[in-house]
């Protein structure tokens, strides 16, 4: 049975963190958070859609570290393009440092297909109200090789897939009727590539605000067509190396929103 912790904000439930999840082998099993639901009760995370299954709501999803993926789905080669391969990983938890309502911290081990602990992790996860109708989720994740072996993180791109450079903190948007629009500073809807501050993901009834902090950053990956996405990309169109005893750390605010993005800037924090 997977096991689940409820984050809570202002009074009310609006994320649940499943940390030990029954899903199988091909998703590249890991932590996620689904359903996020705004303040006034808006899903605003999807789950295993039919297009992707292994979209797991928001979780850290890399396509290939070493050999190992812990993205789910296929495994894009330069020569053979997407294949399905058994190398699928899976991040399992450790232990707890620190279990509220509204913070956690964890340790995670990222577990190869052989069983063999590859990468550790420290996250912590945070939740703050910013107004009647918004919140913000804080998300900081460390990683670092197990041994003295060195941690190669790669995206499709790198190895040849155009526009590919997915990896890192990926937010899955639900599917539905409604339109979803992306948009940075300067309102225009080519984000896709972007080293924006920020950019902002929404419909007619909800908002989502995705922070790094500062201009020049990760690109975003960002899909507002084909299906909704976000993610803050760490191997966008070159490998991510991590030395044996070197720590990578990147953070992310994410301010969800009930109404449309006209009427919750996405500047605002």
């Amino acid at each position: 049975m997977p096991q689940a912790h409820a984050l809570t904000c202002a009074g009310r439930v609006v994320a649940r963190y499943v940390w030990e999840p029954d899903l199988p082998a091909t998703v590249s099993p890991r932590p996620y958070l689904h359903p996020v639901t705004t303040l006034g009760g808006a899903t605003v995370t999807g789950f295993m859609p039919t297009d992707h299954r292994h979209h797991l709501g928001a979780s850290v999803a890399v396509p290939v570290v070493n050999d190992a993926n812990f993205w789910g789905g296929r495994t894009y080669l330069r020569d053979r393009g997407s294949v399905h391969l058994d190398n699928h990983g899976r991040q399992r938890h450790a232990r707890w440092l620190h279990r509220t309502g509204d913070r956690l911290a964890q340790e995670l081990d990222w577990v190869a297909r052989d069983g063999q602990v590859i990468a550790r992790e420290r996250r912590v996860l945070s939740t703050s109200p910013l107004t009647d109708t918004a919140w913000t989720l804080r998300f900081e994740y460390a990683l670092s090789s197990a041994d003295d072996r060195t941690l190669t993180l790669c995206s499709p791109a790198v190895r040849g897939r155009a526009g590919a450079g997915y990896g890192g903190f990926f937010w899955r948007a639900p599917a539905g009727p409604a339109t979803i629009r992306a948009f940075a500073r300067d309102g225009g809807a080519d984000v896709h590539g972007s080293r924006e501050p920020w950019i902002a993901l929404g419909t007619d009834t909800w908002t989502l605000t995705f922070h790094t902090g500062t201009a020049g950053g990760d690109p975003w990956f960002v899909r507002s067509a084909d299906y909704a996405g976000v993610c803050s990309a760490i191997a966008w169109d070159r490998p991510l190396v991590i030395a044996p005893g070197q720590v990578f750390t990147r953070r992310i605010a994410v301010v969800v929103a009930d109404g449309p993005a006209a009427a919750f800037p996405g500047g605002t924090r």
